[in-house]
C-alpha cells in the first residue's frame, strides 16, 4: 500500500464531503428566505441517506463484478471484502476509493434538488433521490469508472460530467417539468435572500473541487498536480466571462453573477481536468459561460419550465459542454486513459464517443427520472406542497422551523 496515495485520497474524500454543506449555503443562499431551511435539508440529509445506501449496496453494484456492461452485482454488500487488504480495483486501498467514491453519491442526487426546491415535499424528495441513486447513478458509475459500456467504447470522464453533473442536470430538468411551476413564477421577480451565502458556498465548492477533480487521479502524482491546475484556471475563466456578459448586458457585473459563473467553470472542466492541456482549460471556462447564461436568459423563458436554481443550465449544459470539450481537447499524452487525442488534434473517434456517452447518459437520465418520480409520487400521494404550504413556506410547513426566527419578533 503507497501510504501517500491513500493520504491523498483520504483527504481528496474530505475536500468532496464539504461540497455538499457548501452546495446547500449555496442553494439556500439563492431561495426565498421562507425556505432557506427546507433548501439546505435537502442536501444535508443526503450526507446520511446517501452514505448509507452506498455502504449498503451502492459501491457493490457500482464497482463488483459486471452484469452486461451495464451493473455490478451484490458481491461486496455492506463492503463485505477485507478493507485493510484488498486492493481488487487496482488501487492503492479499495476501502480508500470506496470512501471517496461515496462523497460523490452524496453530492450527485443533492445537485438535483436546486430545480425543486421551494415546491416539492420533503418525504418524496428523500423517496426520490433514494430509487433515482439506485436507478440512475450507480448504474452510470459502473458505465463509467466500474468497467461498464461506456468505458468499453473509449469514452472518458474524468471526475463525473457524464455521472454527476449531466445525470443531475438532465433529471432536474425533467423532474421540475413534472412538478410543475412555483405559485408566482413569471409574475414576480425572484432575488436571493442572502448574497453571502451564495458566495460562501460558492468557495467551499471551488474549495472541495480540488478534491473532486485532483483526487480523481487516485493517487498523489502529476497527474492530479495538472488536474488542480486545470480546475483552477477554468473556474477562473468562467468567472471573468460571466462578469464581463453581465457587464455587457446590464453594465453592473454582480457577486451572484461571479459565484455562478465560477461554479460553472468548475462543472465544465470536470470531465477533461486530467485530459486537456492547461491552455484549453481557458477555453473550457471562457465558453461554458455564455452557453449557459443563453440557457437561463433566452431558452428557459421561452420554454417556461420552472428550473428554480437553474440547475440543467448549469449543471446539464455545463456537463455536456465539458464532455465535448473533452473530446475536442484530450490528448493520451497527458492520460493514457485516452485512446485518442481530441477533435483538435485531428482525430474524430475520441470526439464521437463522447457524443455517444453524453446520448446514453442522457436517456438513462430521463428514464430513471420517470420512474423514480412516480414512484416517489405514488408512496407520498403527490410529489408537490400545497398552494397554501408554498405560501407559508416550507420552513415552517415541511420543518416546523424559521432560519430567521428574529424575523418573526422571536429573538
Amino acid at each position: 500500500m503507497d501510504h501517500g496515495d491513500v493520504a491523498w485520497i483520504l483527504t481528496s474524500s474530505a475536500l468532496v464531503m464539504i461540497m455538499t454543506p457548501g452546495l446547500a449555503f449555496f442553494y439556500g443562499g439563492l431561495v426565498k428566505r421562507k425556505n432557506i431551511v427546507n433548501t439546505i435539508m435537502m442536501s444535508i440529509i443526503l450526507m446520511g441517506l446517501s452514505s448509507i445506501l452506498w455502504v449498503l449496496v451502492g459501491f457493490s453494484i457500482s464497482f463488483s463484478g459486471d452484469i452486461g456492461g451495464i451493473i455490478g452485482n451484490l458481491n461486496w454488500f455492506g463492503l463485505n471484502f477485507d478493507g485493510f487488504a484488498d486492493t481488487t480495483l487496482a488501487y492503492p486501498n479499495t476501502l480508500a476509493f470506496a470512501v471517496f467514491q461515496m462523497m460523490f453519491a452524496i453530492i450527485t442526487p443533492a445537485l438535483i434538488t436546486g430545480a425543486i426546491a421551494e415546491r416539492m415535499k420533503f418525504s418524496s424528495t428523500v423517496i426520490f433521490t433514494t430509487i433515482w441513486s439506485i436507478i440512475v447513478y450507480y448504474p452510470l458509475a459502473h458505465m463509467v469508472w466500474g468497467g461498464g459500456f461506456l468505458f468499453k467504447i473509449g469514452s472518458v470522464d474524468f471526475a463525473g460530467g457524464n455521472v454527476v453533473h449531466i445525470s443531475s442536470g438532465v433529471s432536474a430538468l425533467v423532474l421540475a417539468i413534472i412538478l410543475g411551476k412555483r405559485k408566482n413564477f413569471g409574475k414576480a421577480v425572484y432575488h436571493p435572500h442572502n448574497v453571502p451565502f451564495v458566495v460562501l458556498g460558492a468557495a467551499l465548492l471551488w474549495f472541495g473541487w480540488f478534491g473532486f477533480n485532483a483526487g480523481s487521479a487516485l493517487s498523489a502524482n502529476e497527474l492530479a498536480i495538472h488536474a488542480f491546475m486545470t480546475t483552477n484556471t477554468s473556474a477562473a475563466a468562467a468567472m471573468l466571462s460571466w462578469l464581463l456578459i453581465e457587464k455587457i448586458k446590464s453594465g453592473k457585473p454582480t457577486l451572484v453573477g461571479a459565484s455562478t459563473g465560477l461554479v460553472i467553470g468548475l462543472v465544465a472542466i470536470t470531465p477533461g481536468a486530467g485530459f486537456v492541456p492547461i491552455w484549453a482549460s481557458i477555453i473550457i471556462g471562457a465558453l461554458v459561460s455564455p452557453i449557459s447564461y443563453f440557457f437561463i436568459s433566452v431558452i428557459k423563458p421561452k420554454l417556461g419550465y420552472d428550473d428554480a436554481l437553474d440547475v440543467f443550465a448549469c449543471h446539464g449544459m455545463g456537463g455536456i459542454w465539458g464532455g465535448i470539450a473533452t473530446g475536442l481537447f484530450a490528448k493520451s499524452s497527458i492520460n493514457s486513459a485516452a485512446a485518442w487525442d481530441g477533435l483538435v488534434f485531428g482525430n474524430v473517434n475520441l470526439f464521437a464517443r463522447q457524443l455517444a456517452a453524453i446520448g446514453i447518459t442522457i436517456v438513462i437520465a430521463i428514464v430513471g427520472t420517470l420512474i423514480a418520480c412516480g414512484i416517489a409520487s405514488l408512496c407520498t400521494k403527490g410529489i408537490k406542497v400545497s398552494k397554501k404550504d408554498e405560501d407559508l413556506g416550507l420552513d415552517i410547513s415541511e420543518h416546523g422551523e424559521s432560519a430567521y426566527p428574529a424575523f418573526n419578533g422571536m429573538d
